[in-house]
């Protein structure tokens, strides 16, 4: 019973990957157009064109907007692109979809900027049960571009992992 408790995970070379640490704060917000659109389905080129102009676009500052139309109206790509054009100088991203795949687009730009380097010949775990909304694609994106440099990759926690990669 004298023997000295050690923690060997603390000592091996495993890295833990967590995506949560990468996750950016700041508001996400859907910017739903259909109340721009006549009757909620159609787009008034002149009239859109108008909403747009009058609109105070810099309450979106430093926000992550997903652009969409939760009705079935066809909304040409044109009127996207002007929202984009007046969201550009205020928000941090602006996307087409829901808040899944705004996430899934912000996680995009974050692990294509990530550096490999310190991951390079390591064994790693990418670490699971997140709290804060990290999509599932996410984990994916970041396997893959983990795979080419890493010695080992698992998913989970030290303690509880599920080996997925080893380099032979």
């Amino acid at each position: 019973m004298g023997e000295e408790i050690i923690n060997r995970v603390a000592l091996s070379k495993l890295m833990v990957v967590d995506l949560e640490d990468y996750y950016p704060e700041g508001e996400r917000i859907i910017f739903d157009i259909k109340d721009w659109l006549y009757e909620g389905f159609v787009l008034r080129e002149k009239d859109f064109r108008q909403l747009v102009t009058d609109y105070n676009w810099s309450k979106h500052e430093n926000q992550f907007v997903a652009l969409t139309c939760s009705t079935d109206a066809i909304v040409p790509a044109w009127a996207y692109m002007l929202l984009t054009i007046e969201l550009q100088p205020y928000a941090r991203k602006v996307n087409i979809g829901d808040l899944e795949s705004l996430e899934t687009s912000i996680y995009q730009d974050i692990i294509n900027g990530l550096d490999v380097e310190p991951y390079q010949d390591k064994p790693l775990i990418i670490k699971g049960c997140a709290h804060k909304p990290v999509p599932s694609n996410a984990y994916i994106m970041l396997t893959s571009k983990l795979k080419p440099v890493a010695k080992s990759i698992m998913y989970g926690e030290a303690c509880s992992s599920v080996p997925l990669f080893k380099r032979k």
